[in-house]
């Protein structure tokens, strides 16, 4: 089980570059991936996003690649036309101002467009340089990841502990409800008939009652529920969708179970069930 929250960061520094990785992980209920790259680097957006990809499931990841190069080889152009018109601008402006001064070499220099620099990119080389910072990068955060869901896999279980405990209490009461669905039934016919009681017709109006509030098919879907959800935490490396839909039909047991009893115990064991079950929940929006 992992956890869809994590945090890494790597940084590597070398006589070319200074490069960094962060990836930051959120709850989300689908794959969400946001990538921060320099502009120039935008190309290898798609290979980042595949490798992250292969590792998560679900989640909200951030992540920022920061380049820096110390000496990176340029390539420089001059855009004569541009400086040329620039000179004649600022020599109007000069004449009509009468100042007899003439634009200097350094002034047209410093005017936009007029010095072109181009760094010599390759993709393929910087993408060496990334990947592996990139990988090491997943590696911690999956290490996070999976130190958080251990965590928060021994409390959801706890809280299952808690819903088994309280199932056992309703299902050992589940017996004396039946009883008592007899015998009420019994002692109202006694009152409107006397002792001129139909056993036959007694025999089927309890069948038709008990088919109404027996709970022992609640108990037995509840328990199957559960057990499942057990199973899926072992099987599964990412559960989170798988154990949010069980959780809605455990749901639905405890609440026909609620609807189905009066009696003290029982419905002490399900307010036990369903606050044991909302701790389970609350925790599943971290899990993938």
């Amino acid at each position: 089980m992992k956890s869809m929250t994590g945090y890494a960061y790597r940084e590597i520094t070398g006589e070319e570059i200074t490069l960094s990785v962060e990836i930051k992980g959120y709850n989300s209920r689908f794959l969400e991936m946001s990538i921060s790259l320099p502009p120039w680097l935008s190309s290898l957006e798609p290979r980042i996003r595949n490798c992250m990809g292969d590792r998560i499931n679900r989640g909200k990841i951030e992540i920022s690649v920061r380049l820096r190069e110390h000496n990176a080889k340029l390539s420089v152009s001059v855009n004569t036309e541009a400086a040329l018109a620039y000179q004649r601008a600022i020599s109007l402006l000069a004449g009509s101002l009468k100042t007899g001064e003439q634009p200097g070499l350094s002034l047209i220099l410093g005017m936009e467009g007029v010095l072109e620099i181009e760094k010599n990119r390759d993709d393929e080389r910087y993408w060496k340089q990334i990947e592996p910072v990139l990988k090491n990068a997943a590696e911690d955060f999956e290490v996070e990841r999976l130190r958080e869901g251990r965590h928060t896999e021994a409390d959801i279980l706890s809280h299952i502990g808690h819903i088994e405990a309280a199932l056992e209490t309703v299902a050992a009461h589940a017996p004396a409800l039946e009883a008592s669905i007899r015998e009420n039934l019994r002692n109202r016919f006694a009152e409107l008939l006397g002792n001129q009681i139909d056993e036959n017709r007694v025999l089927a109006e309890t069948a038709v009652l008990l088919v109404k509030y027996s709970i022992s098919e609640e108990i037995s879907r509840l328990a199957s529920h559960l057990c499942e959800f057990r199973a899926e935490t072992k099987r599964n490396p990412s559960p989170g969708k798988k154990l949010d839909f069980l959780c809605q039909e455990i749901n639905r047991e405890i609440n026909t179970i609620g609807s189905k009893t009066a009696v003290l115990e029982l419905s002490r064991a399900v307010v036990e069930m369903k606050d044991a079950l909302e701790n389970v929940r609350e925790q599943l929006r971290n899990i993938e």
